[in-house]
């Protein structure tokens, strides 16, 4: 028997719930799970659910479009691996950390390739036998280089791009290729530093939390939607190295919550904010 999951997201009315179940029942679908939330300032409804059974796509959608209000959002797939592309640059904590993830069969994913600009982490890659593609930036023009991407991007066909410490910024023209596609990560702290060496910027500041925070790219750096977030303490008796080593293990962990969250079809994008199930 296989397993779907349902998205749903439109504007709010009566009745919703009732229809959806009633059309999951008529094609012979059992609910395994389900969860609804309705943003009452904009009006707007949200439901993911599990289901179980057989179905013909095409006529499922059609029975849910005939009975939800116009412009609903819906998706409907199988519970199944998706196929993910990290890009990466030379920082080696995050990318490990993914590797070793799917190395241990814990990752709901296919990795297809690891994408960088430099070469230095191809040994790293290789040993969990990950294709490994150098794209150098050198010597030629930014539109250049992101075209070089893109045709490699196109060729793998992911459902997701993970920036594994992906330190160059992108174009909107690349990022109008994978709206709501590529998923980032980045350190955040209060107050936020940045440019060269955050962490001792951060030191020197006297800083008492560090964290790291998870989120969709848009054309506004570092400001698309977030997915996830966390922070710890740290105190006087910290250099900014040790500050380093603590922020990098955040962001080892807030990643890996952010990418286990979209290959489990778990979040909604509505303007920019999220809705997270």
């Amino acid at each position: 028997m296989s397993q779907y999951i349902l998205k749903i997201d439109c504007q709010d009315e009566k009745g919703l719930i009732y229809r959806i179940s009633d059309a999951v029942f008529k094609h012979r679908l059992n609910i395994v799970k389900n969860d609804e939330f309705v943003d009452k300032e904009h009006g707007k409804f949200f439901m993911r659910a599990e289901l179980s059974g057989e179905i013909n796509k095409d006529e499922f959608l059609g029975t849910l479009e005939a009975i939800l209000p116009n412009r609903a959002n819906i998706y409907v797939g199988l519970k199944d691996k998706k196929n993910i592309v990290l890009m990466a640059t030379k920082e080696s904590h995050v990318l490990g950390d993914i590797l070793l993830k799917h190395y241990r069969n814990e990752l709901n994913a296919n990795i297809l390739a690891v994408i960088s600009n430099y070469d230095d982490l191809k040994q790293l890659v290789e040993k969990f036998e990950i294709p490994f593609f150098h794209i150098a930036h050198e010597a030629v023009s930014r539109e250049e280089h992101e075209e070089k991407i893109l045709s490699k991007l196109q060729e793998l066909k992911p459902d997701f791009i993970v920036l594994a410490k992906y330190m160059r910024i992108l174009s909107s023209n690349f990022v109008e290729n994978y709206k709501e596609t590529i998923i980032n990560i980045h350190h955040s702290f209060l107050p936020a530093f940045i440019g060269a060496n955050p962490y001792k910027q951060a030191y020197e500041r006297g800083v008492k939390i560090i964290g790291a925070t998870a989120h969709f790219v848009n054309n506004n750096l570092d400001e698309g939607p977030i997915i996830a977030q966390d922070v710890i303490t740290v105190n006087h008796e910290f250099d900014w190295k040790d500050m380093q080593r603590a922020g990098r293990n955040v962001e080892k962990v807030v990643l890996s919550t952010a990418l286990d969250l979209a290959l489990e079809d778990r979040i909604f994008v509505h303007k920019n904010k999220t809705v997270i199930f």
